[in-house]
């Protein structure tokens, strides 16, 4: 179903000078008006692409539109506008959110978020994951405008006959608009529009009628909108809570041995499991669990003359056992480690795994693909450094020489892994890979 929306104060129809009155919150987008030329079509389908109404300045945006902005299912954001026109006719606004499906919501109004700046906002709430878009429409407001006049011309006896006739006019064209279900809203429109016509009332008690709550409430769900004019359609990508927040707990499976085995396994460590469920962690994450190369394998204390006993660092990615796609032989298999994510699920933890896009110089890729690394003037494959720090046993990747590869290599291992269950990845060193890198993968 579409998302609930609703805006934080109700939306106020602005003009140049003075405020118009407030319109309470309301419910489906209304048509806009009609009897004018077919305009340009927008993608959100019912209103101009590029109209009478200013619309600058959408928020929130990323890259111009080029990436979605993202939240989360429940999470309610302000999409913002600068909105404006000439003159002192009054001008509103609001947000219309599209579903996955493409279907609108309930249209939120937006408000001005300060007196005298034209920036206009509304929050919003999706209540969906997927790909939502949403767009800011704007319109020119000619019953707030027609409030504000008789508001002054009424007291001051201001073309009185002309001023309450006009208003007449606009409840009318409201009250046209309503279906056939809406009868009782068609009603007291029309009542106002009566009462509006009625001479042997004074003319200050002709224009009360036509502001009362009642009329408030039934203009606000269907407004009298002209000159509608279409933002561009923004997209919006809303995720699982879990992608806003949650809390990890770093695990690491080899620590999880017994006396007579010290090296755990996905078997010995799921018994770990409840406890850290108990102490209410969401996810386990879990540093590389594939197998360790040997070359230039690192000791305690970083030392390179590592003992028998010394399993290597996990980040050293890579054997003759296999690469990204394996499991550490000690840890077990991938049925174990299919096991192991069926165990964390019952506990209602999910499993996050570690995505180090790097190798040791034993991983099957440095004799498959030696264009992946940097290689030096004397034939050798530089190791990762951070002077004065050196790192012997792990080979970074070169990205340039062939993307394309490296690209659907990394969508190949993240694939592998979902199909195991797994849909949470920690990224090392995020920012020593090319931002289209991400791009591409994402």
């Amino acid at each position: 179903m579409p998302a609930t929306h609703h805006s934080s104060a109700p939306p106020t129809p602005r003009t140049s000078r003075a405020k118009a009155p407030a319109t309470p919150t309301t419910s489906s987008v209304p048509p806009a008006d009609a009897g004018a030329p077919a305009p340009e079509r927008s993608s959100a389908g019912d209103v101009p692409a590029v109209g009478r109404i200013p619309v600058l300045d959408v928020r929130p945006v990323v890259q111009h539109g080029r990436r979605p902005a993202k939240a989360v299912t429940g999470e309610t954001f302000q999409v913002s506008a600068t909105v404006f026109r000439e003159g002192h006719d009054a001008v509103a606004a609001n947000v219309v959110l599209r579903d996955p499906e493409g279907r609108p919501g309930p249209w939120t109004p937006m408000r001005e978020l300060a007196p005298g700046t034209d920036r206009w906002g509304a929050e919003v709430t999706p209540d969906a994951p997927g790909r939502w878009t949403y767009t800011v429409e704007a319109w020119s407001d000619p019953v707030s405008t027609w409030r504000h006049h008789a508001r002054i011309k009424i007291p001051a006896g201001i073309d009185t006959g002309l001023v309450l006739e006009e208003g007449a006019r606009l409840y009318e064209r409201a009250a046209a608009g309503l279906s056939g279900d809406e009868g009782r809203e068609r009603d007291v429109l029309l009542a106002a529009v009566d009462a509006l016509r009625d001479e042997d009332r004074p003319a200050a008690s002709r224009l009360a009628a036509a502001l009362t709550p009642e009329v408030d409430e039934v203009l606000a769900r269907h407004p009298v909108r002209e000159l509608v004019t279409a933002s561009d359609t923004l997209p919006l990508l809303v995720e699982r809570e879990r992608a806003l927040y949650g809390s990890w707990y770093e695990f690491f499976p080899r620590s999880e041995g017994t006396p007579e085995r010290p090296h755990g396994t996905f078997r010995t460590a799921a018994r770990r499991l409840p406890a850290i469920a108990a102490m209410g962690f969401d996810v386990v994450y879990l540093p590389p669990i594939h197998p360790i190369g040997t070359t230039f394998r690192k000791g305690r204390n970083n030392t390179l003359t590592p003992g028998h006993e010394d399993v290597g660092v996990p980040w050293a990615i890579g054997s003759p056992e296999g690469g990204h796609d394996a499991v550490h032989p000690e840890l077990g298999t991938l049925e174990d480690f299919a096991w192991f994510v069926e165990q964390a699920k019952e506990q209602g933890l999910e499993i996050a795994l570690d995505f180090a896009l790097q190798c040791s110089p034993d991983h099957p890729w440095v004799q498959k693909h030696p264009e992946w690394f940097h290689h030096r003037p004397d034939g050798t494959i530089a190791y990762a450094e951070n002077p004065p720090k050196k790192y012997q046993d792990i080979y970074p990747i070169a990205f340039d020489a062939d993307m394309d590869g490296l690209v659907a290599e990394t969508l190949r291992i993240l694939r592998h892994w979902m199909s195991y269950g797994v849909r949470i990845f920690r990224v090392d060193n995020p920012h020593t890979k090319p931002v289209v890198f991400w791009e591409r993968v994402i």
